[in-house]
């Protein structure tokens, strides 16, 4: 019998609570750990679709990357998303599971997968932490590519029509640093690194003009893309270590950005 407290223990053996930053809520957010568990979806972030298909799928347990709640809640009513989501999932007896920040600076995390679906060589952490891990990671190419060229091999990789750049198409790049989500703070870390080329999310205008005024090639995927392949990774994982599960990757997440 699988409990949601086994599914706890090895994600946090696979994405360790320590790695999480200090701002962060990771961990089980919501739920009874001793309940079984036999269906269980991973998804970006609870919103009222991935909720909706997780009562409808009678799922027990949802792996979100992103936490349900953020932020200590004072009051727990219908009022707001957060709430109404949340009383939705206890009242279906859901539990909530989430890695976030632990998860992209793990050892096989979002960005080691990201450097390494770049193809970069000598993956290290942007900022080391312990035993080589840390936050963010960066490399370098086996050849020299131009933003342009590496831009193209960003959206192969994630299977873009497009992504945002800062920087001349025929900025030589050999370079790279990596950070999923919303990550323009750790710009000074990529630049520390020498890295030609910085990929993240999303970040700030400034972060923008910054990297351009110290010749710093940018590339924004997205939030949603820069985390949404490695929650389908690690509904593979979890189906690999509990096999006896039903477990799948949301079907109704959308990224709720598009191009008009």
């Amino acid at each position: 019998m699988i409990t949601v407290q086994g599914v706890a223990a090895f994600l946090n053996k696979f994405a360790p609570a320590r790695l999480a930053e200090e701002w962060d809520n990771v961990g089980l957010l919501v739920g009874d750990r001793t309940r079984q568990v036999s269906r269980l979806m991973t998804c970006l972030t609870v919103t009222p679709a991935t909720a909706a298909e997780a009562v409808t799928e009678k799922t027990e347990m949802i792996v979100s990357h992103h936490p349900l709640p953020f932020r200590p809640v004072r009051r727990l009513t219908t009022e707001t998303t957060a709430g109404r989501l949340l009383l939705e999932l206890i009242g279906a007896g859901i539990a909530v599971y989430s890695p976030h920040t632990a998860f992209d600076s793990a050892r096989v995390g979002v960005n080691q997968r990201l450097a390494k679906g770049l193809g970069l060589r000598g993956v290290a952490p942007l900022v080391p932490a312990e035993e080589g891990l840390g936050s963010g990671r960066w490399g370098w190419l086996d050849e020299p590519a131009t933003l342009e060229g590496l831009a193209g091999r960003v959206k192969t990789f994630l299977g873009l029509e497009r992504v945002q750049v800062v920087g001349d198409a025929g900025h030589p790049i050999r370079t790279v640093g990596v950070a999923c989500g919303s990550a323009g703070e750790l710009l000074e870390a990529a630049i520390a690194n020498e890295c030609d080329c910085f990929l993240t999310g999303e970040t700030r205008f400034h972060t923008c003009l910054e990297a351009e005024a110290r010749g710093v090639a940018l590339i924004l995927t997205g939030h949603f893309a820069s985390e949404r392949f490695a929650v389908e990774y690690l509904a593979e994982v979890l189906q690999s270590q509990f096999p006896e599960l039903g477990i799948w990757a949301s079907r109704d997440e959308r990224d709720p950005l598009r191009w008009a």
